[in-house]
């Protein structure tokens, strides 16, 4: 084999190593990648601020089956109770909000901007059925726990198998 031939395969086998990584890395993170939408924007500085944001960003969550509840955990930060609006819809948890732009300082320049600003929806699978009578949810330093029960399964009953 040529010494082309090496360094061609070699190449070859770094690029499908990588491909492999980031198709890992998408799969993992499908998910938690959240795209935020901006509203039609005017001239004001907080207007500003969110043209310039970037449009997707990151919004871990965990689930745990509990006993009798699945406990929903997602990490948003920056954001007021009142902005969110939590659904169930069939055996998806369904999570809506805006986070708004504050501007806190009046002057000087941003040089890194990170945040990502807008309306977004993160939909949840869930791993068993719930029930929303009884759902509750609480917002504390920067994390929404839902906590919804699990929907009771209804006890089977015995048919009895006629003659005849």
């Amino acid at each position: 084999m040529s010494a082309l031939e090496q360094l061609r395969q070699g190449f070859q086998h770094a690029f499908e190593s990588v491909a492999e990584g980031w198709r890992h890395l998408r799969e993992r993170t499908s998910q938690a990648l959240t795209r935020f939408t901006q509203r039609e924007t005017g001239e004001s500085a907080e207007q500003q601020l969110m043209i310039r944001s970037p449009r997707w960003g990151l919004l871990p969550a965990e689930i745990k089956e509990e006993k009798d509840k699945i406990v929903v955990r997602l990490e948003v930060p920056g954001m007021e109770p009142d902005q969110f609006d939590i659904q169930v819809m069939g055996d998806t948890l369904v999570v809506h909000g805006e986070k708004v732009a504050e501007r806190e300082q009046v002057g000087g320049r941003y040089y890194l901007l990170e945040r990502a600003y807008g309306a977004f929806e993160r939909a949840i699978p869930l791993p068993v059925r719930v029930r929303e009578t009884g759902a509750e949810a609480t917002y504390r330093r920067g994390v929404l726990t839902i906590e919804l029960p699990k929907e009771t399964a209804e006890t089977g009953r015995r048919i009895p198998i006629r003659i005849g």
